[in-house]
């Protein structure tokens, strides 16, 4: 531990913020693809439509039961057997999005069962649309709801992500791999990504904590 040196790893500078870069993007790539996804799965569960439910139901649970890694590896190794070849990053993107998107259904799923029935009721009662029913009584408390739910499950994505150096795509962990194969720094590359990770961490929770308090400053009721 007395031969710390960490000033070999300032000549990759350029490649550590092109790593934190492209791990925030596909973060926020597969967090939007998810919430994507895990709006329209929790509307296909709320409806009557039973082929698409019977579809949507195995999805969810084998995405929730199986590692993140394999379905990263699915994408990227096996799909080209089907002939879709997919670069890294564009794979790891998808991959994370349907993992992200079905723990996304269930949040988003049980935000939208929990507004009250006779809530729902009195806003038909006033003879405003269906629609209008859904974005301005439904909508507004379950975003509310599920507000804390989404944003840990987004940072646990943004962890995630490591997971994608795995097949070679070019965010911040394997930067790290590249960087320590060409400086034998393992401890101080690895505690400096560390040091990376748990900065956006906590810049990301204080970022939503404040979005949090912007967006539902109504009061509860409670």
């Amino acid at each position: 531990m007395g031969n710390l040196n960490f000033r070999p790893l300032w000549r990759y500078e350029e490649a550590l913020i092109e790593g934190l870069l492209n791990t925030l993007w596909l973060t926020v790539v597969a967090a939007l693809g998810g919430l994507l996804i895990g709006t329209l799965c929790a509307v296909i569960l709320r409806s009557d439509i039973r082929p698409l439910r019977w579809l949507v139901l195995p999805y969810i649970e084998i995405i929730r039961n199986t590692p993140p890694l394999i379905q990263i590896f699915i994408v990227f190794f096996v799909f080209p057997g089907f002939g879709i070849r997919l670069a890294p990053f564009t794979a790891a993107a998808i991959a994370l999005a349907l993992y992200f998107g079905a723990y996304a259904t269930e949040i988003i799923r049980s935000g939208l069962a929990s507004i009250p029935r006779s809530q729902i009721e009195a806003g038909q009662c006033l003879g405003i649309s269906r629609w209008h029913v859904f974005t301005r009584v439904i909508l507004p408390p379950a975003l509310r709801n599920i507000y804390p739910s989404i944003t840990s499950q987004f940072v646990l994505l943004l962890l995630g992500t490591s997971i994608a150096s795995q097949i070679s795509a070019e965010e911040l962990f394997h930067t790290a791999g590249v960087i320590d194969s060409r400086t034998f720094r393992s401890f101080e590359i690895y505690a400096l990504i560390a040091g990376i990770y748990v900065s956006l961490v906590v810049a990301f929770r204080l970022l939503f904590a404040v979005l949090g308090r912007l967006a539902f400053r109504w009061p509860t009721g409670r």
